[in-house]
């Protein structure tokens, strides 16, 4: 037997990222002693700048940008209670059809290779048993997440190691959900383009279809705060308009889709950790 501490390895695209679809799983296995490591591969440069000005219109500076979500990363990171940050630092891509796509540096110009054979590293120096991150598609389909399943995929492969892997998603019946509570917290809010609301009805999986549902309820509250932490985004950080109390009812189970596994767990399980403990 080794003494090595369980570990789990989230990777995200960007700053902030780690609290939306992860926060409630990294918080409650630190409070139970697992070794949590986040990988952040861009810099978030795309985001909102002081003031709420956006990319592209006078006055954004990606760079000044960067340097601000790297230190309410680290934030959250504190409130979530992680033990290891690691920052690739590529250039945020900013959302799918921008010219950032494009610029040199930007990850999702950087090889796969290049990328992964640098995650391939730390996933050799930290041992990860469980690896969390993005399905084929970014979840969303952002250039930067799509990126980020890219190299977690081919990092996996070069670094040998066979640890439980799950990629984060939502129940479909959640969704419908989600949608009613924007319209109550933004009254104001358009009626949806219809193409919208097909391509909501696409994103995350069918309820018999997730494997892992982890119920981190009791550490909703961290989550709330780590996302709280990334103030500068707060304009597009829908949840934090709707209170704690709310936010837990909605967003404190965490859903997942295992990909990779040796231990044999039943599915559907309620531990990333099932099997390794």
């Amino acid at each position: 037997m080794t003494d090595r501490p369980l570990t789990l390895m989230a990777v995200h695209a960007h700053p902030d990222d780690e609290a939306t679809g992860t926060g409630g799983v990294l918080a409650r296995y630190a409070a139970e002693g697992i070794r949590t490591v986040l990988v952040t591969c861009t810099d978030g440069g795309c985001g909102d700048g002081p003031g709420g000005v956006k990319p592209g219109e006078p006055g954004h500076d990606p760079a000044a940008v960067a340097l601000m979500r790297r230190q309410e990363l680290e934030a959250s990171c504190e409130i979530l209670k992680i033990s290891d940050l690691e920052l690739l630092e590529y250039a945020d891509s900013g959302m799918m059809g921008w010219p950032s796509n494009d610029a040199p540096g930007a990850f999702w110009q950087t090889p796969v290779e290049e990328g992964a054979a640098r995650l391939a590293d730390l996933m050799r120096h930290y041992r990860p048993d469980v690896v969390v991150t993005y399905d084929e598609n970014g979840f969303y389909g952002h250039p930067d997440h799509i990126q980020a399943h890219r190299i977690t995929m081919a990092a996996l492969e070069m670094s040998g190691l066979t640890p439980k892997v799950y990629w984060t998603t939502v129940p479909r019946s959640g969704m419908q959900r989600f949608g009613e509570l924007m319209r109550e917290f933004q009254p104001d809010m358009p009626e949806p383009d219809p193409a919208e609301v097909a391509a909501m009805g696409e994103i995350g999986l069918p309820d018999d279809e997730i494997t892992t549902w982890v119920d981190a309820t009791a550490f909703s509250g961290q989550k709330f705060d780590a996302l709280a932490a990334h103030a500068s985004q707060g304009e597009n950080i829908f949840f934090l308009r709707m209170g704690k109390e709310r936010f837990g009812e909605l967003m404190g189970v965490e859903t997942f889709l295992r990909v990779q596994d040796t231990t044999g767990a039943d599915v559907p399980e309620n531990d990333l950790f099932a099997g390794l403990r």
